[in-house]
Order: C-alpha cells, then structure tokens, then sequence
C-alpha cells in the first residue's frame, strides 16, 4: 500500500512539474549522495538530512550526506560541479552562493549559471534584525535602534554570519539608505554571532530568523525587523524593513541542484522524486521549528529565480558598493 501511495504522489508530482511519466521508469541508483557545504549540526545539514531520508529507498537504494564545508559554502558547489552528472549527487545549498557571490568575489572557481542544473526550490525563509542585552528595551523599531546607535557610536555594531552573505548586506543596504554607520562585526556562522549578542558583546545581529527562535520566549532577544515583503509567519508580531520605511525586501532560498550537464531525462527524474518528498508533514513541520517555509518547484521555476535574483543582487551590491576585498 505505501509504495503504492508512493506511486501516486509521485505521478501527481510529475504531471504537476510538466515532466514526463517516463522518468519514473529509469532504473534507481545504488547510491546517491546530497552535497552540503556546510559543517554537520547546521540548518544546511538538517536539511540535507531530512531529504536525504526521504529519498532514500525510492530514488536510491541509500542516500547520505556528504558535507563539504568551506569558502562559505564554495567547495560544496565545486564538488558538484566535479560529480558524475548521473543523478547520483545532487547539492543542497542557499541561494547566496550563486546569486550574491558572483558580484563579490573577483574570481569564483566556478561559473553559477553554468556549472549547475536546477532541480527544485527547497524552502524560503527569511533574515532577521536582533538585539540583545546591550540594547535598552526602549529601542523598539530600527528608528529606534539607529537613533541610540548615533547617541551611542561606540555600541553602534551588527553582527552577521560572514561578510559578503545576505544578512550582512541587507544592514549594508540598511546604511545606505539612512546614512548611517553601523560597524559589521563578521563571524564564521550565525551561531558564535548569536551567543555574542546573548551575551552584550555585540549589540545586534542580522541572521536568519531561525537563529532567534530558542531565545524569543525568555526576552533574552527581540527582534526589530524582517527581511521579506510579508511578516514571517514564525513571528508574526515583527515588522517588515518595509512596513517600517525602509525599501528593503529580500529574502533567501534553498535550493536543490545536479551538475551541470546532467541531461533532461536525469533533472526530471530527481524533480519527480524531490517533490512528493519536500510535501511531507514532518519534514515541513520539522523546519519550520528553524524558521524554513519549505516548498518545492519545477527546474524551470527554479532557474528563473536564480537569475532574477542574480539579477538584483547585482544593482543591489553596486548600490551598498561592498566587494570581498573592500
């Protein structure tokens, strides 16, 4: 009964994407692997994890996670680059690496909208602007924050997961649009940024709001603003930059990809399986407990979004004028 369910949904999928039935008839894998460019104990990985399990049994016979971290997730699209273009690794990895990093970076050691084949969108979610004990509880909004960081210009700092990644931009586009100056603070991941700003050393951070989620409850952390055009459903009560008066709206993406040559027969059989596995409840469920609205797409949706983000994240870093070296 449960392959046959399997079945359905699967077939479901498939006419839903526009792919064709006979996907579903090539032979399945002994092995596969995702790629994740990030350290084990991470959101990538988490991610990777979940799918991993879900795919495993039907689109390969086992499938695990093969973490590659570095250059702030460089090395995990440079591994999939260099993989067979069978099907049997695919990456899963946020949109930054692809989208942001071409205009930051004088030399990638991979070309973005060609060394890669999009499958499906995985999840979206969105970045967060934090304060912690450093900050008094007046501040309530960032008209607030940015009027005690100008009262106050040696407290006036953000933290963010590493220089060049969106959260650190969207504050660098903060400072533009305000005149103000803001000092970023870059750490190696969101997690040592997030026990500094717990601990007063920094007075903000700008990360992921999944990071904030374990602190929200016990006030150790308020958070002033959201990144996306709409209030994130995780925590409602916060306003958007938007809705505050500041033209910024962006938010980041999960994606999954196959090398890239891999041929249409083997991008559609990978599409057909992600599906029905991204539409699970307790991998929906599971994510959302880190912030992650999880949803899927066809390769040709996928595609199109990376290029129109590529697109505006290239005005957008000409306007906040950073590069790696600056």
């Amino acid at each position: 009964m449960t392959n046959r369910r399997t079945f359905i949904t699967q077939t479901a999928a498939m006419a839903s994407l526009g792919l064709p039935l006979s996907a579903l008839a090539q032979a399945n894998l002994e092995l596969a692997k995702i790629i994740c460019g990030f350290p084990p104990g991470g959101t990538s990985d988490a991610m990777s994890r979940r799918i991993a399990d879900k795919l495993r049994g039907g689109y390969a016979t086992s499938v695990v996670v093969d973490n590659k971290p570095g250059a702030g997730g460089q090395i995990g699209v440079t591994t999939l680059r260099d993989s067979p273009a069978d099907g049997s690794s695919m990456l899963l990895t946020p949109s930054s690496m692809l989208s942001i990093y071409p205009f930051v970076y004088k030399s990638l050691p991979y070309k973005p909208l060609e060394d890669v084949q999009p499958v499906s969108l995985a999840c979206y979610f969105n970045h967060a602007f934090g304060v912690g004990p450093a900050v008094p509880e007046s501040v309530k909004t960032i008209k607030d924050f940015l009027a005690w960081a100008k009262a106050n210009p040696n407290k006036a700092n953000y933290g963010s997961p590493g220089a060049g990644s969106m959260p650190h931009l969207i504050v660098g586009l903060l400072n533009k649009l305000t005149g103000s100056d803001l000092k970023h603070i870059p750490y190696r991941g969101s997690a040592p940024g997030i026990q500094d700003l717990l601990g007063g050393q920094i007075s903000a951070m700008s990360s992921p709001v999944g990071d904030y989620l374990p602190y929200l409850k016990s006030g150790r952390l308020r958070l002033l603003a959201i990144s996306g055009t709409n209030r994130s459903p995780f925590v409602p009560d916060v306003p958007t930059y938007r809705q505050q008066g500041y033209p910024i709206t962006v938010r980041e993406w999960y994606g999954v990809f196959l090398p890239g040559k891999a041929s249409p027969a083997v991008v559609s059989r990978a599409a057909a399986y992600l599906q029905p596995a991204l539409a699970q409840p307790d991998l929906i469920s599971s994510m959302a407990q880190v912030g992650m609205e999880v949803q899927s797409s066809s390769p040709q949706v996928l595609g199109d979004l990376l290029r129109a983000d590529a697109e505006e994240w290239r005005r957008l870093i000409k306007q906040i004028g950073f590069t790696a070296e600056s």
